[in-house]
């Protein structure tokens, strides 16, 4: 089995989450934080709190134009989400990849759902609004990178005025802020988290660019501080546990996996990695079990065959990479993702006609301009070619 086809849990665009059982309070035991496996991780220092949300003048001028209008004794909410929006000639983009700290991302104008919603919170927490994060309870997505594949969470938030507040709000007294739209229109439930819970949230985040970098040691550095900080947070077990399988602590992978399974024993990205885990022991049996449960659980989940589609592709399969886009395609077939992993196939085998079709399909159910200008770029090169 691939070392590399691992699900590493991030928290970024329009992307799932495993639940966060906020509800079950534990402690980070010594025996699932090894450090002696990584003596030198306290070279690795990770942001702080305070780091993480703070606003440079320009932002905090930026919110407060934008709160405020003309009048200091009217609070203009939805005001201040539209200049959010509009921070940038094509308004702030989407960028998976990118784990920034609330200052970072507004000069840089892209980041990934979470880095967003931090930078939202901050500005709004500077104007004196309130602000309170959500995790998106959507089904399994994941993405690709570096060979890993990476199980992703959603976040948007809340903006609202203070109950107290002496000043008047203009346009309402709320707004939620989702950078995915099509999460407020599918109405997927969704559960408050804590602030800490967010921090531990980016840390994973940070943790995960770490491990698929191979900077292992940095790697547990922030996945230590996202289970510190937040035990509860079941994702910050799984990441260890890929992590320490990486260097081959086989024991102490299973211990994290099967904590994580404690908190939560739905979590199929921990069983599928304990699956795994057991082939590398050469526990077939063992994995094969829980290979097959995860896989029932998993069929009718168009991403799941996506996934496995985009691992394929890597592989060179091309021929299994397209059998496993079509059975997602079957059930889902306006996702864009699939549309051009097909796209990428037949692209691979030299059909230009089919790579075209699919390609203009993508560009069809693109859900926003940044995905359809991608594709249609795309389809641009292949017209010139």
């Amino acid at each position: 089995m691939n070392a590399r086809l691992v699900a590493i849990i991030i928290f970024c665009f329009v992307l799932s989450a495993c639940k966060s059982s906020d509800d079950k309070q534990v402690q980070a035991s010594p025996a699932l934080l090894n450090d002696s496996l990584f003596p030198t991780y306290t070279l690795f220092s990770v942001e702080s709190p305070e780091e993480i949300f703070f606003l440079e003048e320009d932002a905090q001028r930026f919110a407060e134009k934008a709160v405020h209008e003309k009048n200091v004794l009217q609070k203009n909410i939805k005001g201040l989400v539209k200049a959010i929006f509009n921070h940038s000639d094509r308004g702030m983009l989407y960028r998976n990849s990118a784990n920034t700290t609330a200052n970072t991302t507004f000069n840089n104008r892209a980041a990934n759902c979470l880095s967003l919603s931090i930078m939202t919170y901050a500005l709004a927490e500077h104007v004196g609004l309130d602000a309170t994060f959500y995790e998106v309870d959507i089904p399994e997505y994941w993405t690709r990178r570096d060979g890993y594949s990476l199980l992703n969470g959603h976040i948007n938030l809340r903006i609202s005025l203070p109950k107290e507040s002496t000043v008047a709000a203009v346009g309402g007294t709320w707004a939620d802020v989702d950078f995915d739209p099509q999460m407020l229109r599918n109405y997927f439930p969704r559960n408050s988290v804590s602030r800490n819970v967010i921090i531990s949230m980016y840390y994973n985040n940070k943790g995960a660019d770490a491990l698929v970098a191979n900077r292992y040691t940095r790697a547990y550095s922030y996945f230590r501080a996202a289970a510190t900080l937040s035990p509860e947070l079941q994702q910050s077990w799984v990441n260890l546990g890929v992590l320490y399988r990486m260097v081959d602590a086989y024991e102490q992978s299973e211990m994290a996996y099967k904590h994580a399974l404690s908190l939560d024993g739905e979590n199929l990205t921990a069983w599928e990695n304990l699956s795994i885990l057991y082939s590398y022991q050469d526990r077939e049996e063992e994995a094969r079990k829980i290979t097959q449960m995860v896989e029932s659980r998993r069929k009718n989940n168009p991403f799941y065959h996506y996934i496995l589609g985009e691992q394929e592709l890597e592989a060179g399969n091309v021929h299994l990479a397209i059998l496993h886009y079509e059975r997602g395609l079957r059930l889902d077939s306006a996702r864009h993702e699939i549309l051009f992993g097909l796209a990428k196939a037949f692209h691979e085998l030299g059909d230009v006609s089919e790579t075209q079709r699919y390609l203009e399909r993508a560009v069809r159910h693109s859900p926003n301009d940044q995905e359809k200008r991608r594709y249609s770029s795309k389809l641009a090169t292949l017209a010139s070619s």
